[in-house]
């Protein structure tokens, strides 16, 4: 009988050992899961920050971007009103001048020299436009290409 109480105590400090070792390795097991976890959650809000950020930056992109186009449209609005009064005071001027005309030969040499200036100063203001409006979608455009750039060059980074 004594041998069998042995035998049974052999077998419980066996069973004991193995139940030790299993509960050890479970314990490695959780703590290691838990790692991983809070590392990914720790690169999870990371990531967050990050993303965050980068639409701060997008969205101060675009508030400087219409920014840029409304102060274009405030200039080609105070051009256009410059000119098309500018151009009101000449008419009126050529149609006194016209008026005061002596003969159909001064009378057509006016027109003529009118028309020729008024399409000269027309032309002028076209291409001062062109040159305001260009300069306003550059100026516009300009945050919003930095941020595409940065933003490839981030991504090219990462790979």
């Amino acid at each position: 009988m004594a041998d069998s109480a042995e035998t049974v105590k052999k077998t419980a400090d066996t069973a004991k050992a193995a139940a030790d070792k299993v509960q050890a390795q479970a314990e490695k097991m959780q703590a290691a899961g838990a790692q991983a976890f809070r590392e990914g959650v720790d690169k999870s809000v990371a990531g967050l920050a990050e993303l965050n950020a980068e639409g701060k930056k997008n969205l101060e992109a675009l508030v400087a971007s219409a920014t840029a186009a409304q102060k274009g449209a405030e200039a080609i609005s105070a051009q256009t009103l410059a000119y098309g009064k500018k151009s009101w005071e000449d008419g009126v001027a050529a149609a006194q001048s016209l008026a005061a005309a002596r003969s159909v030969q001064e009378l057509v040499e006016l027109q003529t020299s009118w028309a020729k200036s008024a399409a000269e100063t027309y032309l002028a203001e076209v291409t001062r436009m062109t040159d305001v409006f260009t300069a306003s979608v550059k100026d516009s455009f300009k945050p919003i290409n930095e941020r595409v750039t940065a933003s490839v060059e981030k991504f090219q980074a990462a790979r």
